[in-house]
């Protein structure tokens, strides 16, 4: 007789199977015609400047920034919201109140993405691309600490901003530093103990310089007039990545917290 998967196996098979399209995505980089245009145009010190640009917006955000951008949400209703959302999975145990928690929390990085894209647009087209570097990071951070309140984790503890670094290498790197950085969030899931060896400063240096290779060709453009608005647009795509990384690791995070998590 075949016995029927519960709710929380049904939705776990389906985070599976996203999870490994998102790696499958991420196991090798095509060199664009757009990129192999530029490559000889970009200044030499230009990834050096981005790799510190990111590296300051980082400690600036984990420093005083995180007050800041909980002040553009209302943080204790989305606590309360999950609370609700999670008890309802615990006494209901169906698979609907589990798609709706997975939904609203997949709606947490939408107007941020599409608030980051408008300003990387907007300063694109008049030729900025360094400057937004901070902008973007903001949109970028506020995007994964309302997914964590979705699914009713903090974001504060320096060993949560170890992992949500580590969540952004995961979402933007290729090839074996994807899977290095994608094995390490995992580790996290099973022993929150996992990244107590490691460096706050030496991920935020490793996040910062990763961004900065990825961005590099993008924020070059984006610093031309008018034609940076294409640059500019790429910051929709790479909020895109990172966000939605960030809503299946924190859901993956979230199923774990079951006891049929173990039974799949």
């Amino acid at each position: 007789m075949i016995k029927r998967k519960t709710p929380i196996q049904k939705e776990m098979l389906l985070l599976k199977k996203q999870e490994q399209r998102f790696l499958e995505r991420h196991q090798e980089k095509e060199n664009s015609r757009l990129n192999r245009f530029l490559e000889d145009k970009i200044p030499d010190k230009l990834q050096e400047t981005l790799e510190k640009v990111f590296s300051n917006a980082f400690k600036l955000i984990f420093i005083k920034g995180v007050s800041i951008i909980e002040k553009t949400y209302k943080k204790e209703e989305m606590e309360k919201d999950f609370k609700i959302h999670d008890y309802a999975n615990q006494i209901k145990n169906d698979r609907k109140s589990l798609k709706t928690m997975r939904k609203q929390a997949g709606s947490a990085g939408k107007w941020n993405t599409a608030a980051s894209g408008a300003a990387g647009i907007g300063m694109g087209l008049i030729g900025v691309g360094i400057p937004d570097i901070p902008v973007f990071t903001g949109f970028l951070f506020r995007s994964i600490y309302q997914t964590a309140l979705k699914y009713g984790y903090s974001y504060d503890t320096e060993t949560e901003k170890k992992w949500i670094l580590l969540l952004i290498q995961g979402a933007t790197a290729y090839g074996e530093e994807q899977k290095k950085a994608n094995e390490m969030v995992d580790a996290y899931l099973m022993d929150e103990k996992a990244l107590d060896g490691c460096s706050l400063d030496k991920i935020i240096e490793e996040t910062a310089g990763l961004l900065s290779k990825e961005l590099l060709y993008m924020k070059f453009l984006q610093g031309i007039p008018v034609v940076g608005v294409a640059g500019g647009a790429f910051d929709v795509k790479y909020m895109k990545e990172i966000t939605a990384y960030a809503e299946l690791k924190y859901r993956k995070r979230y199923y774990r917290s079951f006891a049929e998590y173990d039974k799949i």
